[in-house]
């Protein structure tokens, strides 16, 4: 079982939730297997917790099992005996039972219920009136992020304003990674994280494997296990038209970034498109970039699209389009693909991720020689730059490369960038300028020679 790592700021915020006087009802979602429940078992082992987990059976099966539950929980027998057909009347139990105890309770998977029964969230509204008034806090919790996001927070949902807080609760960052992984090298921890993502489940399946392409081999490409149809069984739980919804990530996968591009491939019109790339955006697996230094990054016409989740932008590269090979027992001619193919088409991209994060973060840190207040990429119809961190006072603008390659990186890469540094719209011409090396495989002599001379560039590993 993986040690539970990181998640410091969402449990301090539940902990300051539960530390007030007044009821405290938060809602915590994300995708399925992020940690919410681990989440939930850590922050409440020290508390009186009841923790219900809701199941797609029917809302009746779901009350009883509930009514049972809070029976046991508060010792009464006459509950357990009893036919409840009221929600009420079972949170009117709970919350009088040791009123002066702070009691937390924990409805996991609640979108299930408000599934069976659409008018089960404003019943739970009512019954929120009641329990705001007792020492009570409530967590509403779960996976399904479209249904949690229209029953709990949407402006159309009775528990609209209800909540005193919410967590959408993200992927471990990469700079937790060693704390998972004690064993491995930084270049080890960095294919890892290209493959599994952050996601707590997928870091605990490959916790064991001491090579990538063993771990792929045996926890991806095998069709007994679960990542093997991992993707599929994401989107069914969120998405009808599933087959569109692989279409198109398929195409963004191979590539192809540019709405007109995307289209074309998939014979639609782009119009077509938006409902599909705003749903996935919306679940956190797309997302639609623009150049940093994009002054109206919502009206910009270069935006390009990207696979956000690192498990699937990899499930799509290689297995989706290999299922052929490992339907009919062909997984090695996949696994060679991935073996050729790999750190060139997707680690060296997460590599530039990576190295976005950590730039960000030492910068938060005050580490850095400069301020910044966004960190992306960069790019027009003939330059790209991997990395590009401006402040919005325009005074000062870092640039940067990321390479994730053996081979050491040489002068020639910063010369390169000092010349497309000109085409960077940002600042007045007195602009402060830096520049920020990343590097896979170390740097040659002749670099670092040039950055001992200069202030102005990090070479950083």
């Amino acid at each position: 079982m993986t040690a539970f790592i990181n998640r410091t700021d969402d449990l301090a915020f539940l902990q300051s939730q539960y530390d007030q006087e007044d009821a405290a009802l938060i809602i915590l979602y994300g995708r399925r297997r992020v940690g919410k429940t681990a989440l939930i078992a850590e922050f409440g082992k020290d508390k009186d917790m009841l923790y219900f987990l809701a199941t797609e059976e029917s809302e009746q099966i779901n009350r009883g099992q509930f009514k049972n539950l809070v029976a046991k929980f508060t010792g009464n027998a006459l509950l357990a005996s009893a036919a409840v057909d009221n929600w009420e009347i079972i949170f009117d139990t709970l919350a009088a039972y040791e009123p002066e105890r702070r009691k937390l309770i924990v409805i996991d998977e609640f979108q299930y219920i408000g599934k069976s029964n659409p008018a089960f969230p404003s019943i739970f509204q009512k019954v929120w009136e009641k329990l705001k008034t007792r020492n009570i806090m409530a967590i509403l919790c779960g996976s399904l992020i479209s249904l949690m996001e229209a029953q709990t927070l949407a402006y159309s949902s009775p528990l609209y304003g209800r909540r005193t807080g919410q967590i959408k609760l993200k992927p471990i960052p990469f700079q937790h990674y060693g704390e998972f992984y004690p064993a491995k090298n930084g270049k080890e921890l960095i294919e890892y994280y290209s493959v599994t993502g952050g996601v707590p489940k997928y870091i605990e399946l490959f916790k064991e494997e001491d090579d990538i392409y063993k771990a792929i081999e045996r926890h991806v490409l095998s069709r007994r296990s679960f990542l093997y149809e991992e993707p599929a069984f994401l989107l069914r739980s969120e998405v009808s038209e599933i087959g569109s919804y692989f279409s198109l990530l398929r195409v963004i996968a191979a590539g192809n970034r540019k709405l007109g591009a995307i289209a074309a491939i998939m014979g639609i019109k782009q119009t077509g498109l938006t409902k599909y790339l705003r749903t996935l955006i919306d679940l956190d697996i797309l997302e639609r970039e623009v150049p940093v230094t994009e002054y109206n990054p919502e009206k910009s016409k270069r935006g390009l699209y990207r696979v956000k989740d690192q498990f699937i932008d990899f499930w799509f590269k290689f297995v989706y389009p290999g299922r052929s090979f490992l339907e009919t027992g062909r997984g090695d001619l996949v696994l060679r693909e991935i073996r050729e193919n790999f750190i060139s088409r997707h680690v060296a991209y997460v590599y530039e991720d990576i190295c976005r994060q950590r730039l960000w973060r030492l910068a938060a840190e005050g580490q850095l020689p400069f301020r910044c207040d966004k960190v992306g990429r960069w790019w027009d119809g003939q330059d790209e730059i991997d990395l590009v961190a401006p402040d919005e006072a325009g005074q000062t603008i870092a640039l940067g490369e990321c390479k994730y390659t053996k081979a050491p990186m040489d002068a020639n890469v910063f010369e390169a960038l000092t010349r497309k540094k000109k085409s960077v719209a940002w600042g007045g011409p007195d602009r402060r300028e830096y520049f920020v090396l990343f590097s896979g495989g170390g740097y040659t002599e002749r670099l670092r020679e040039l950055a001992d001379g200069r202030e102005d560039i990090c070479l950083l590993e």
